[in-house]
This record gives structure tokens, sequence and C-alpha cells, in this order.
């Protein structure tokens, strides 16, 4: 039976990560509605304009669309999306995870790069031999979610787009959480360069026969840059709401548990002091006792 010391002193500390914990929750939970209305209100608009690209992409050579390529992908980049904080479950596990999954299964034997956003896959990857060499393309980017926006984020993209028509890579591919609700994020590894044409066993409103206003060399030359700039954004408000809405999950199980523990606790404190008192008493009938015999 621990002693009545050690029992407080255990109770103070469970109730102040108690408070902690609680007060992450709160704000995360702030945080995840602005990053939620966000993701929610880009979704529709990022999808069709995909689905537009995809259309226009087959529509187009090869020759007179850039971002499309049917070599065989030996140099591959894989852009890994974490966050710069944990305290989020599984949520960087997890795209640590798929990212290693990735290089020695479905991309062996081929030259893979990774380039990281966010610190806690850049620790898990700047020791090895996966990383970016050159100064070409965008390094240092943790500092990219605290001022999250359109304009901060299509340099990044750029750059990746940049390199992929100059042949330095043949495939490009987003791997980050995607956000369905608090409690679910799905890990996804999503093709980002070369862009997939539609197939023919689409819906007919994806194989539309659209016409070119002004010219297909417009098309190449505006909007498909603008939607892969914004198929990147969306996926780093896809992977912000998703850290959020895990450490918000995580930080109330924390609370859930803390509450449990400090219950068991102070049961375990009032046995121990009933166990004291109770000592003591028999001690002083006992001391009694002897002074009367």
């Amino acid at each position: 039976m621990p002693n009545l010391k050690e029992v407080r002193n255990r109770i103070v500390s469970v109730g102040s990560t108690m408070q902690i914990t609680s007060a992450m929750k709160m704000v995360s939970a702030a945080k995840l509605k602005r990053a939620q209305d966000a993701i929610t209100q880009m979704r529709p608009y990022a999808n069709k304009l995909q689905e537009i690209l995809q259309n226009v992409s087959s529509s187009l050579d090869t020759s007179e669309n850039a971002y499309a390529r049917n070599t065989p992908a030996k140099n591959i980049l894989l852009i890994a999306i974490s966050s710069n904080r944990g305290l989020a479950g599984g949520f960087n596990a997890n795209i640590i995870k798929k990212t290693w999954s990735l290089i020695k299964n479905d991309y062996q034997g081929e030259n893979v790069s990774v380039i990281c956003i966010g610190k806690k896959v850049n620790d898990a990857f700047k020791r090895t031999n996966y990383g970016i060499v050159g100064t070409d393309l965008p390094h240092n980017l943790n500092e990219i979610f605290d001022r999250l926006n359109y304009e901060n984020v299509a340099p990044i993209a750029e750059k990746i787009m940049e390199a992929f028509v100059k042949n330095e890579f043949d495939k490009v591919v987003l791997v980050y959480n995607q956000f369905k609700n608090a409690a679910v994020q799905i890990v996804q590894a999503e093709q980002f360069l070369p862009i997939e044409s539609a197939t023919p066993n689409e819906t007919s409103a994806t194989s539309t026969d659209y016409i070119f206003e002004p010219n297909k060399e417009f098309i190449v030359s505006d909007l498909i840059p603008r939607s892969l700039k914004t198929q990147f954004y969306k996926a780093l408000l896809d992977s912000l709401a998703s850290e959020h809405g895990a450490r918000m999950t995580a930080m109330h199980k924390a609370t859930d548990n803390a509450k449990e523990m400090l219950r068991n606790l102070k049961i375990s404190y009032n046995k121990a002091r009933q166990t004291a008192i109770t000592t003591e008493i028999l001690e002083i009938v006992a001391g009694a006792e002897a002074l009367n015999g």
C-alpha cells in the first residue's frame, strides 16, 4: 500500500495533466472549426476543377501538355505532409508509415526522393538518403502552416511543377491525411503529376467534350497549372483539418483517462488514509491496555 504523500503527489500531478489536456482539446476544437470550414468550402471547387483537368488532359496530346507523360516512372518524388507538433494520436505516425511503405513496396528499386512538409515527417527522414539535394526545390517548409493560404502555397507548387517539366522527376505523389470527420482521417497517396487522364469507363459528365476558349495553348499555360496548385493547396488544407481533428480526439481521450486515473487514485488515497487511522487507533488502544496491565 503506497503512503499518503506518494498518492497525494500523484493526484496533484494527474490533476495538472488533466487541466492541460482539457485546455488543448478546447483549443483544437476552436481551430478545427475554422480548418473544417476552409476544406469543406474548398473541396467541391477543387474536385470539379480536377475533373475538368482530367478531361482536358485526355483531349490533348502528350506533346501539347507538359504535365502529362507516359514514360516509365524511374525518378519518384514523394511529398509527405505531417504536422509540426505531436500529441495528435497516430496522425504523424500514419504518414511516416505510409511513406516508408511506398518506398519499400510500391517504388522498390526506383530513385525515390522525399519532400517533407511538417517537422515530424522531416525529423523522420532528415537522416536518410531520400532527402532533396540542390536548391531548386523547396526546403524548410515547416512554417507553411503558420500562414496557410493560396498565395504562400502556389510558389511551392510551381517549383515542383517546374522540376517535373524539366524531367527531374517522372512521378510526383502527395502523401497526406484526408479529413473525413473529427475522429476519422484517411491516409491518401494521391498522384499529383503526371496528370491522370479520364478513362472511357468513367461517367459521361467526366468525359464531356469541351469547346476550348480561347484555345488549347491557353488551357495548358493557365488552367492546368492553376488546377495543380489548387490540388496541392487542398491537400494541405485536408492535412491541417485532420491534424486538429486528431489532436482534439486524442486530448479528449487523454482527459477521460486522466479522470478515471484520478478517481482510482482518490480511492487508493482514502484506503491508505483509513488504514493509517486504523493503525493509529490500534496502537493507542494497545498502549492503553499495556498501561492498565
